[in-house]
């Protein structure tokens, strides 16, 4: 497993735990740091993930709820909902990794730790968000 993919866990833990905490996730962030900052320090990556969907949740969100067929943000399961957030950040805002690998990416997390479902949901979403992104306003 790359260093990136186990930092996408990573984040994937934080802001799957912010989440249900109701906390901001560059505070669970910062609270997990405390004793595992060696962890932190080698993927920074997961940091990079966290800030940047926290710093863009409000746009990210709405693009989401926007292309989102049939499902509300609400609908979605907490799983999905924090995926489809990693996975918009990566593809729209990070230009150093490939919107393809951020999208298979997605969809592995989401064959791992969701349901049957999700994976196509997923790949569907971030393909969409990955098509319109030239057309998208930031």
């Amino acid at each position: 497993m790359s260093a990136r993919t186990k930092a996408r866990k990573l984040a994937l833990d934080i802001l799957f735990a912010a989440e249900l905490r109701e906390e901001r996730p560059t505070d669970v962030l910062a609270a997990r740091g405390r004793p595992n900052q060696d962890e932190l320090a080698e993927y920074p990556h997961a940091v990079r993930i966290i800030e940047g969907v926290q710093e863009h949740g409000e746009r990210i969100d709405e693009l989401i709820a926007t292309y989102a067929t049939g499902w509300t943000l609400e609908r979605m399961p907490v799983v999905d909902r924090n995926i489809l957030r990693m996975g918009a950040y990566e593809v729209l805002w990070v230009d150093d990794v490939p919107d393809g690998v951020a999208v298979a990416e997605a969809v592995g997390l989401a064959t791992e730790l969701s349901t049957d479902e999700s994976p196509r949901f997923v790949n569907g979403l971030l393909s969409r968000l990955q098509r319109l992104k030239p057309s998208l306003t930031l």
